[in-house]
């Protein structure tokens, strides 16, 4: 009798260990895919920050041209602006910021193609290699956009996959751990923008 008593004790602190163990790596596991979202974000904020930075030289060789649309570079200033307001921090990763830095950068997108669309007026522009570097860098900018959503956004489906799922989403749910909300296209994006002078 006291034997089996021992064996029933090893094999519940047995159990009792395996369970604990799978918690700690469980939590690792949601502490690991967490940080890497906040990453990625940060990745995304860099690239958004690139195309901010870019803007400026932007602006002054279409102003370099000789005749030029000043209420379109006026709002390509006020959409750069508000993209830099709306920069979101690493910390504040929320559904909140994400749809607020998407918003000011969507107006951002739009103006920078405004100006784009500017230069189709004056072939000198056109030709002038400073703004066919800028083009160039403006355009590589915008894949490494889409490239930066879309890590963002697998790394967001693997942290909802593991907080959710079982039987990690029990962890998640003792330690407050909360799916994330990834970037998501609005209504009637799939369309070109319609640039308008």
């Amino acid at each position: 009798m006291n034997r089996q008593r021992k064996t029933t004790w090893i094999i519940l602190l047995a159990l009792l260990a395996l369970v604990f163990l799978y918690i700690v790596v469980a939590y690792n596991r949601l502490v690991s895919l967490d940080e890497k979202v906040k990453r990625t974000w940060g990745d995304l904020q860099t690239t958004y920050q690139r195309r901010i930075d870019l803007t400026p030289a932007l602006v002054a060789v279409v102003k370099g041209s000789s005749d030029y649309e000043k209420q379109t570079l006026a709002q390509l200033a006020e959409a750069r602006a508000k993209a830099m307001q709306a920069t979101v921090s690493n910390q504040a990763v929320s559904a909140e910021g994400y749809n607020r830095q998407e918003q000011a950068q969507a107006e951002m997108a739009l103006s920078v193609n405004r100006v784009i669309g500017i230069v189709e007026k004056y072939p000198d522009l056109q030709t002038s290699k400073s703004f066919l570097y800028l083009q160039s860098q403006l355009e590589g900018t915008e894949r490494r956009i889409k490239v930066a959503r879309n890590d963002f956004n697998q790394s967001v489906a693997d942290y909802n996959r593991s907080s959710r799922g079982f039987p990690s989403g029990l962890v998640a749910g003792i330690f407050g751990f909360k799916t994330k909300e990834g970037f998501k296209a609005e209504a009637g994006t799939e369309n070109p923008p319609e640039v308008k002078f």
